[in-house]
């Protein structure tokens, strides 16, 4: 029986690249799977994931693909029906909303087909994205990328940062990586250290 996943980690934890991977691990087997983000994740091309290590694919976005989906005798729809798709992976799923969550969840419930998502938890004022808390609320598997903070324990904080020091007001969404955000654990978050 199909599962939905969360796979969720602070920032540097190898989300991405675990996606990547299991993208690959599924095409070694000679199987298809389908890799997504949300239109929001702008970072490295339109219809591009890649992972800080240097890992890349090509990719739909999550809205296009649902629209498709839910459209019977769409190709998407065809090839989840016929089982041509043996998963679903989704990156940066913490920017896609509690409605597309749900209807992720309808390819597990629906056509026995496993989806797995990767993304943050939470933002970098420590609170719950919209896709994450609909995931923690909805998963049926919850697990995990762990990462470390600088003092090696573990990590927990996407922490945005700006000019070496922590930004804790703006807005949620502020696409950015190394430059923009370090990982935290709590103790180095409340302190407002990001370094020794």
């Amino acid at each position: 029986m199909a599962k939905l996943y969360f796979r969720y980690g602070a920032m540097g934890s190898s989300k991405t690249a675990n996606a990547l991977m299991v993208k690959y691990n599924y095409e070694e087997k000679g199987q298809i799977p389908v890799l997504l983000k949300p239109r929001t994740d702008t970072r490295d091309g339109e219809r591009v994931i890649r992972s800080r290590i240097g890992l890349e694919d090509k990719c739909s976005f999550v809205d296009e693909f649902l629209t498709e989906m839910k459209t019977a005798g769409s190709s998407v729809y065809r090839a989840l029906k016929e089982k041509k798709v043996a998963a679903v992976i989704v990156d940066e799923v913490q920017f896609v909303s509690a409605e597309e969550v749900d209807l992720l969840s309808d390819i597990v419930d629906l056509f026995d087909i496993p989806v797995l998502c990767y993304g943050l938890r939470t933002d970098f004022t420590s609170h719950l994205f919209e896709g994450s808390k609909r995931l923690m609320e909805i998963a049926d598997i919850i697990e995990e990328v762990p990462t470390v903070c600088w003092c090696g324990r573990r990590a927990h904080y996407n922490t945005r940062i700006k000019d070496g020091k922590i930004v804790r007001t703006g807005a949620q969404i502020m696409i950015g990586g190394n430059e923009s955000y370090v990982s935290l654990c709590r103790v180095h978050f409340k302190e407002g250290r990001i370094a020794r």
